[in-house]
């Protein structure tokens, strides 16, 4: 009897040296009797009398026949196979095929059989252990389809994608392993289980090739820093920041220092995997230091060539702005030499001409930099000739300016915050400033988008959209305690609306009562009087101290003021105004109860000038104010007092810089520094019935901040640390003081505000001995916040100069130490 030996033909012609012809049919499966010689067998399988399919029990029989493009009586060849059986593999759908040549199962006849294994059906996939990248994230490198056979192929290129992730992200030890599962209607899970292992750490970084610039300097400019000593210095790798190394932040320092040619030839980063550490090389090609050479302009009309080079940085009269000086104290880094190159320098001042132009109305003017390398003279010195080719182009006009999104407060309110007018030049400055003061209004959501201003017609005329959207501005707060101490019980009932009517006007009621005050105030406040540019505010108070004055008890003052803002032509951020107050106290306990209930009277007129650019409110980040107030109580104003008083204010704030988005209408994380000076001096006599006109310096709630030390307690005599919120002394308070801040913060939004601080101040008995070498120190950090209550600020600082009194030896001795201060609402 004849027995079926089927063959893989891969390894049957390894045997057999046949013909040509024969060896050509080789890639099928023969099967024939043994007593056959193997060119009888092999001659038979080249011509087929049938063809089966066998195997296949999810793929439909024809469609594998059609994909084979087998026909019976034609002819098998080597050709015609290997068509046959990649046709068969690109369906997707096996993992193994075969062709084979079966002699036995019809006798006589030559059967070709398909033979097929297929693929196992994908019925799901899951993702644990991503921690540091999203399971999403994950998830996407896997092309794999839900119900389609399983690709082993298309399973590795997915385990390697996600390994590639995890490397981009420093993750060079995460470990990926593929669980596979059975569900119950034979479909099969495949499980990614992912091991992060700990990010790579930078051990070190090598800068080779550099000859000119340290390798400290390029490191320091660099995001991606080696491990160090201290906790926060990770060493941890990021792709991204390295890759910005390489394609911004090395070439760019280069460039700064006159190297405008550097560049890195290689870089290098050494893993090892079992210590998980990483060492980065970077190889530059420095080039020449070219130095500055000749500088023209070109192509200018509107500005004259004079004007236009004051821009020129290279002409050593640079004058750096307060934001550029702050950034030196706090971010040294190298500079370029007198003389040489720097790419930022001349990108800086090519933004301030195009700035200039854009402020003129020359929206579409471009400003061309040119720098020319030249190698000059005998010893072929590297020079760059600087030029700035100018198309100015026609000036663009305000057609029309529309406010889009105001539902409640009227175009008239916003437009009064809108420097440009229609019919005028463009003016870039001028938007910019527009919507910031529409922002410090504080009546929509933040951010806002940053104005549209689109071209109308072919001249370039524009027309500028702001879009706001409206938020709720009025707020209803009231609240009661009960306090420990013998502080009693105390509430608070406040209304406040800072935009009446939607027309900007504001009015505010505010209630507080308490063992140890009662105050009450009503403000209403019109920014623009009768559709004027006049401002005006009218206030009623009646205030019961907070505080018990020595023997003088506690005080009620009652009182009104109006306020009259004139406009000033010569600035859009100045304000005049002219004010005055009548105001009668008395005094409720103390030896004086009584004796001043009807006579106790206080006239004052006010004049006060205010230079305000801040903008960020309430916590600005950029900008500056200058506030300068007189006082003048008595004389023909008639009343019981006459003295004139003055106090100023200059505060000043640099942006250090900002984490996010640095686009008009996003809102970053912004670092800046601020400055602020405050000074004050009394002439005359206040009398003992309104020392409250008097400084009190101390703490943040009564007198002049200075935080580290308590409500009162900074005294013309001296430090007093007998003071406290609740109880004062006449000596607490002087006719002059000064106090000054400087501090460091960090802006989150418009809502939530970090900074550290320091402090100096004090307090004298006459404007003749004010000497600031004497002052009050302190430093702390604090966090304010805007709440419905409105803001709300908690302060640790750090007196250096209290002292106390020894009980032994009854002596002065210092006693520096901590104070918490807390700040509310208009205490702020």
């Amino acid at each position: 009897m004849l027995k079926r030996v089927p063959q893989n033909f891969a390894r049957w012609a390894a045997r057999l040296a046949v013909p040509a012809a024969s060896a050509l049919l080789s890639v099928a499966s023969l099967a024939a009797p043994r007593p056959l010689a193997a060119q009888e067998v092999a001659g038979r399988c080249t011509t087929t009398d049938s063809i089966a399919v066998r195997g296949a029990l999810r793929v439909n029989e024809a469609r594998i026949r059609t994909e084979a493009g087998l026909t019976k009586g034609n002819p098998l060849n080597f050709p015609t196979l290997q068509r046959s059986l990649k046709a068969l593999y690109n369906m997707g759908e096996f993992d193994d095929v075969q062709i084979l040549c079966d002699l036995e199962t019809v006798p006589g006849k030559v059967l070709t059989v398909v033979q097929v294994k297929e693929r196992a059906i994908l019925g799901d996939i899951t993702v644990s252990g991503p921690k540091a990248i999203s399971e999403r994230s994950i998830k996407d490198k896997i092309d794999l389809l839900i119900g389609r056979g399983i690709d082993p192929l298309q399973v590795a290129k997915a385990k390697a994608k996600i390994d590639s992730v995890y490397e981009g992200a420093g993750y060079y030890l995460a470990q990926v392993t593929i669980d596979s599962t059975v569900m119950s209607d034979g479909r099969i899970a495949l499980h990614y289980r992912i091991d992060e292992g700990r990010r790579l750490a930078i051990s070190a970084i090598d800068i080779l090739g550099n000859t000119s610039v340290r390798e400290k300097s390029v490191v320091g400019a660099m995001k991606t820093k080696p491990e160090g000593f201290f906790f926060f210095r990770k060493g941890e790798y990021d792709d991204d920041k390295y890759v910005g190394d390489l394609g911004e932040r090395i070439p760019a320092l280069y460039a700064r220092l006159g190297h405008v040619d550097a560049r890195i030839t290689k870089d290098t980063l050494v893993v090892d995997r079992t210590k998980g550490k990483g060492l980065v090389q970077i190889t530059v090609d420095e080039g020449p230091q070219f130095r500055v050479g000749s500088f023209e302009i070109a192509g200018n009309r509107h500005f004259n060539t004079e004007d236009l080079k004051k821009f020129y940085p290279f002409d050593g009269n640079e004058n750096k702005t307060l934001t550029q000086r702050a950034k030196g104290l706090v971010f040294r880094r190298p500079e370029a030499p007198e003389g040489v190159f720097n790419q930022e320098k001349w990108d800086a001042a090519l933004e301030k001409v195009n700035g200039v132009y854009r402020d003129n109305g020359y929206l579409y003017a471009s400003v061309r930099p040119v720098v020319e390398r030249k190698f000059v003279g005998a010893d072929s010195a590297p020079t760059a000739n600087l030029r700035w080719e100018i198309d100015e182009k026609n000036p663009a006009i305000v057609n029309r300016i529309e406010i889009v999104g105001n539902d409640f407060t009227s175009d008239d309110c916003i437009r009064r915050q809108i420097f440009l007018v229609p019919g005028g030049p463009f003016n870039q400055q001028l938007l910019i400033r527009s919507y910031q003061s529409i922002g410090n209004m504080n009546f929509f959501e933040q951010p806002m988008p940053f104005p549209d201003y689109r071209p109308i017609n072919e001249q370039g005329d524009v027309d500028i959209v702001f879009r706001v959207k409206e938020k709720r501005t009025g707020s209803v707060n009231f609240g009661a305690s009960m306090g420990q101490g013998g502080v009693g019980f105390g509430g608070f009932i406040g209304l406040e609306q800072p935009n009446l009517f939607g027309l900007c006007k504001s009015g505010r009621l505010n209630w507080q009562y308490g063992r140890f005050f009662n105050d009450f105030t009503a403000t209403y406040t019109d920014p623009a009087l009768k559709g004027t540019r006049l401002s005006g505010a009218l206030s009623a108070y009646r205030t019961q101290s907070r505080f018990i004055v020595g023997n003088l008890g506690q005080n009620i003052r009652t009182g009104s003021q109006f306020r009259l803002g004139l406009p000033t032509p010569w600035s859009y951020f100045s304000t005049v105004a002219v004010s005055y107050n009548g105001e009668a106290a008395t005094f409720t306990s103390g030896q004086i109860a009584g004796s001043c209930s009807r006579n106790c009277f206080r006239s004052n007129v006010g004049l006060e000038y205010q230079y305000d650019t801040r903008v960020d409110m309430p916590f600005a980040t950029q900008g500056s104010l200058r506030s300068v107030q007189m006082d003048f109580s008595g004389g023909p104003l008639g009343g019981t007092v006459n003295f004139q008083r003055l106090t100023t204010e200059m505060r000043g704030y640099a942006l250090l810089g900002q984490f996010g988005g640095s686009n008009p209408g996003s809102q970053p994380i912004k670092l800046t520094m601020g400055m602020t000076a405050r000074s004050g001096v009394l002439f005359g006599n206040s009398g003992p019935f309104f020392f409250q006109q008097q400084f009190a310096v101390g703490g943040v709630m009564f007198g002049q901040q200075l935080r580290g030390y308590p409500e009162f307690s900074i005294t013309p005599q001296g430090f007093n640390p007998n003071t406290d919120q609740f109880r004062s002394d006449p000596a607490s308070f002087g006719n002059a003081f000064m106090t000054m801040t400087g501090e460091i913060g960090l802006r989150f939004n418009q809502m939530f505000y970090f900074n550290v601080f320091a402090d100096a101040g004090n307090n004298w008995a006459s404007a003749r001995q004010i000497n600031p070498t004497r002052l009050f120190r302190s430093a702390g950090f604090g966090v304010s916040t805007v709440t419905p209550l409105g803001p709300l600020g908690l302060d640790m600082a750090y007196g250096f100069d209290r002292t106390t009194v020894n009980i032994t030896s009854g002596r002065i001795v210092k006693d520096p130490r901590w104070q918490f201060h807390f700040r509310l609402g208009q205490l702020f």
